[in-house]
């Protein structure tokens, strides 16, 4: 079956940050998302020229989609020498780079190219798929089961990336796929300014309660305004339709052309050309009141793993070791509190006093009536030496039951009071 591919594109710099940082591209051939990091003047740059660069694939496509796939990678490793002479050129610009997700269709198959944390899901009969994995440090940490996936949404090293384009690595390492689409499909190409923030239930309710792409894509950012957007976001949707039949002896025309840029590669001259002078992203006019995050941690490229590795490992240790401290002084405190509120405790049971028996005479007893396991809290203040069989029947039933006094002179009249004195 021909399938042909209907698409939308949206980008906003978010509610925190002054510039937008994020480029996409919307095209005939080509659909891509780029996430720039790097700084103020860089990130937006670095996603500019990958963009632009790229955008030189939106052709027809006159190859296999495994040998496309090829092609994309080798122009993505062109950008990436490419980036690394803008910073040449430019050396305030030092450490510039960006993410990579992006497609092209061949027939009813996309040949797809991917490096960084940026995402491609797919919506298919209603329900959404992550198809990318990020490259990120936290994503290798929940792979080998060091921490879950809910984990990973807060880490505080969620924003290290370990592969990326840019003035970081001279030759990346791109994942590349070819992946079977069919009418009805919605492919979501997005940075993590929607994916970070936005839950991917959320994703899949607006992407299902759709009037048209261009209004879910609008949706997918408002419902990241409204969780703060502390980064940019930005969304490019393409969704596979069946296309009509064609008259083999009808006149053919040639489609017009939907190239569409966003972000800051709509805004930022053509850098190809040598103009490397970082544009400014205006702002969406979809500003509004909602609660504000604090401001992300920008992102960062770490490519020595190992290296990484034990340096967060020892920044783990050092944490332990203070939780450790905590901890134990934590418990001391505690324990002392506990300590110092018995001792309180026991030493106003001993200001206490009652009259009791021992089974065969009248005793007054120092403390209370009660024991603590095997810990008794009273001892004996006096033997009277009376006889419990000398009492009457009711004062036998009290003694039994003891009589509380408030000091050893109150005990003493209580037993003054069972009418019979003490020898």
């Amino acid at each position: 079956m021909r399938v042909t591919y209907e698409s939308a594109i949206g980008s906003h710099v978010g509610m925190v940050r002054s510039n937008n940082q994020d480029s996409g591209f919307a095209g005939d051939h080509l659909f891509l998302v780029a996430d720039g990091m790097g700084g103020h003047a860089g990130g937006d740059v670095a996603s500019a020229v990958a963009a632009k660069e790229m955008a030189a694939l939106d052709v027809p496509p006159t190859s296999s989609p495994e040998a496309t796939t090829n092609s994309l990678r080798t122009a993505i490793l062109e950008t990436n020498t490419k980036l690394r002479a803008v910073v040449k050129d430019r050396p305030e610009l030092a450490g510039l780079g960006t993410t990579f997700t992006g497609f092209i269709p061949v027939g009813d198959q996309l040949a797809l190219a991917h490096i960084g944390d940026s995402r491609l899901y797919l919506l298919r009969d209603n329900h959404l798929q992550q198809i990318t994995k990020d490259h990120t440090f936290v994503q290798r940490l929940v792979d080998s089961g060091k921490i879950t996936e809910e984990e990973a949404k807060t880490h505080p090293r969620r924003s290290v990336l370990m592969r990326v384009l840019g003035d970081v690595d001279s030759s990346p390492q791109v994942d590349t796929d070819v992946l079977d689409t069919r009418p009805g499909d919605v492919w979501l190409l997005c940075s993590d300014g929607l994916c970070g923030y936005v839950e991917d239930h959320d994703i899949e309710k607006i992407l299902r309660r759709r009037s048209s792409l261009q209004g879910a894509v609008d949706s997918l950012i408002d419902k990241s305004l409204a969780h703060g957007a502390p980064d940019n976001v930005t969304v490019v949707l393409v969704e596979t339709e069946a296309a009509p039949d064609v008259d083999p002896h009808a006149t053919s025309e040639l489609p017009e052309s939907n190239r569409r840029f966003a972000g800051s590669a709509a805004t930022t001259p053509d850098l190809r050309d040598g103009d490397t002078s970082t544009a400014r992203t205006r702002l969406m006019g979809r500003r509004r009141l909602v609660r504000r995050p604090p401001v992300v941690a920008e992102s960062q490229f770490e490519p020595r793993v190992d290296e990484y590795l034990a340096e967060l490992i020892a920044e783990t240790r050092r944490r332990n070791r203070r939780r450790r401290l905590l901890w134990a002084l934590g418990a001391v405190a505690v324990l002392l509190a506990i300590g110092g509120a018995l001792l309180f405790g026991y030493q106003w049971t001993q200001s206490r006093y009652f009259v009791g028996t021992d089974g065969d005479t009248v005793v007054i007893y120092r403390g209370v009536q009660q024991n603590i396991g095997s810990f008794s809290l009273h001892s004996v203040a006096e033997d009277t030496e009376i006889p419990l069989s000398e009492l009457d029947g009711l004062e036998q039933r009290q003694v039994k039951r003891t009589l509380s006094a408030g000091s050893l002179a109150e005990a003493r009249e209580i037993v003054l009071r069972l009418g019979v004195h003490d020898e």
